[in-house]
């Protein structure tokens, strides 16, 4: 009987043994893993917080460069505006100084000059065949190809004569207060040679330059320049048909209108006729 005791108390203590292994905590490497859990949950909390201000200073960049830009705009804006303004005054500037060149070249001029004057110039013409002089309207022609080679807008040393005492019947009595307009005409063809068009571009320049340079011409001859102005019609205003050499010819040419000091064209370079 004691030994059946001894055997029945050993079996309970062996039972009641083997509950304490089962009623431990949870196993070392499901701890492990919740808490590597934890700390990447940390970390990706911490980067959204650092992304999140990243994005707010972004933002407060965007906003600024967006005032800057607007302040940029309106300045540009300005300025636009200010050289739309000062492009329509100097177009409207221009469309008067064309109404009156217009004016002028349209009606037929009226000759300013004595019968004094008128005799001298007549006299001109008769001894120059190249020169020609209209007592009805006071106009002077004289021929290209007494003035210029062709495609030059250098005055040739035979015509320093001519232009030389045209110059002095201008700075004689009454002629000395008139004004004088030099315009240059070409003929129809183009300009061809490349040493012409490197110098003039086409006709109109060419015309043009030759009109300054019998200007100069007329200058260096003793007429003030204060007196003169120029202008260029390239082909545009032929006085025959270009059908021939010997048309062309007529409308190679540079004009001189004797003009009253009162004249509108004539004060638009004149600061003291207004």
């Amino acid at each position: 009987m004691s030994r059946f005791r001894v055997c029945l108390s050993t079996g309970l203590m062996a039972f009641a043994l083997l509950p304490i292994g089962c009623m431990q905590g949870p196993p070392r490497n499901a701890l492990q893993q919740s808490q590597l859990r934890a700390q990447q949950l940390y970390q990706q909390n911490k980067a959204l917080a650092m992304e999140r201000n990243g994005m707010g200073g972004t933002a407060a960049q965007l906003a600024a460069d967006k005032a800057a830009l607007e302040q940029q705009y309106l300045a540009a804006k300005q300025s636009l505006d200010a050289a739309n303004a000062r492009l329509g005054n100097l177009a409207s500037t221009n469309s008067e100084l064309e109404n009156r060149m217009r004016t002028l070249m349209v009606s037929k001029p009226s000759n300013p000059m004595s019968s004094g004057t008128n005799k001298q110039l007549e006299a001109l013409r008769k001894k120059y065949p190249d020169f020609d002089f209209d007592p009805q309207t006071g106009v002077s022609k004289f021929s290209n190809d007494l003035l210029f080679a062709s495609g030059s807008d250098e005055v040739q040393p035979r015509a320093k004569q001519i232009l030389e005492e045209f110059a002095q019947i201008m700075n004689q009595n009454d002629a000395r207060n008139l004004k004088v307009l030099v315009s240059g005409h070409t003929d129809d063809k183009p300009v061809s040679r490349k040493s012409t068009a490197d110098k003039h571009h086409d006709n109109m320049g060419l015309s043009a330059h030759r009109a300054l340079s019998v200007m100069r011409a007329l200058r260096k001859s003793g007429i003030n320049e204060n007196r003169m102005g120029i202008s260029g019609y390239g082909p545009h205003q032929p006085v025959e048909p270009n059908t021939s050499e010997a048309t062309r010819q007529k409308n190679r040419r540079v004009e001189v209108y004797v003009l009253a000091p009162d004249t509108p064209v004539a004060s638009a370079w004149d600061p003291e006729v207004q």
